[in-house]
């Protein structure tokens, strides 16, 4: 089970910093209205991470048997990550005015660097 628990937790861990790599130079090119963002590649690769990053959540809160229902700092990554989801979707789909996307990316960081912080320590009141 250890190494089954390590495995999944690199994949996880490795799956994170690809994706807010890929967020992250996306947005880049999205503020440049950059031809680079429209790539096939670029369109594709976020969403095969990110789904490997949620399957290997997924297995590590059933292998760990972690639930998001009494073990809070779970919920809130839980709804932290449904929060960054709708604000990456409003950067890079709904939004129309650079500012508006602007403001929606620096605002999903955020928001991912509190999901990283309440992984780290396992509280969801890790800002106060």
């Amino acid at each position: 089970m250890m190494i089954d628990y390590l495995i999944l937790k690199y994949v996880h861990v490795t799956s994170v910093v690809i994706s807010y790599m890929l967020f992250l130079l996306r947005g880049i090119w999205m503020l440049r209205v950059s031809p680079l963002l429209l790539q096939r590649w670029v369109k594709i690769t976020p969403h095969i991470n990110d789904t490997i990053l949620l399957l290997s959540a997924i297995a590590l809160a059933v292998l760990t048997h972690r639930n998001p229902l009494v073990e809070h700092w779970l919920a809130a990554k839980i709804i932290s990550l449904l929060i960054y989801i709708v604000l990456g979707y409003t950067a890079f789909r709904r939004a129309k005015t650079r500012r508006a996307k602007m403001t929606a990316w620096i605002l999903a960081q955020i928001v991912f660097a509190y999901i990283v912080l309440v992984a780290l320590t396992k509280n969801p009141l890790v800002l106060f």
